[in-house]
């Protein structure tokens, strides 16, 4: 199973598309969202996903009503198994929360976004993933993440480049 990694969209239909189009050549099986979407109307950009989309409310989501009705986000954290690894999507506003969730190992993985930081960190047997931001508002980089669970992987690709800006067997 492979899984696309996403977040801090920020309303940039055009980092979206790339997006998009990537993990759909990909052919991930599903895609995580960690929040900032910003605007309903992503949803025409998200909607070309040949994939499902699951994800969660960030701190810059202000239509939530929107975002429910036509992306279907109904939380700011969402729990599921992804090929027997127990995973956490959340935003990530409060670095004590992520912490506590890796901390806890209760998960083998913990998704997250909001710094605009690309990057993979191991806290005893849980695995932290931020993609990065697909905007590339504040870090200039327009990034995801493929967590490949048959590859036992996950990797942080620059969008613009396709470049491996991340790396971290599982």
């Amino acid at each position: 199973m492979k899984v696309g990694i996403m977040s801090d969209t920020h309303d940039n239909l055009g980092a979206i598309r790339r997006a998009v189009d990537f993990f759909n050549r990909e052919g991930v099986d599903l895609v995580l969202h960690a929040g900032d979407y910003v605007a309903p109307f992503v949803a025409r950009e998200l909607s070309r996903l040949k994939a499902p989309l699951k994800g969660v409310f960030g701190n810059n989501d202000g239509e939530r009503e929107g975002l429910k009705r036509t992306l279907g986000i109904k939380d700011e954290i969402l729990v599921l198994d992804i090929g027997g690894m127990k995973t956490v999507v959340i935003h990530g506003t409060d670095e004590r929360l992520i912490e506590a969730l890796a901390k806890s190992q209760l998960y083998d993985i913990v998704i997250r976004g909001h710094t605009h930081r690309q990057g993979i960190e191991e806290v005893g047997r849980t695995i932290i993933v931020n993609p990065g931001e697909v905007c590339g508002y504040l870090t200039g980089i327009k990034s995801v993440a493929i967590l490949d669970i048959r590859e036992r992987e996950v990797r942080i690709v620059n969008l613009e480049t396709g470049d491996i800006i991340g790396l971290m067997s599982l």
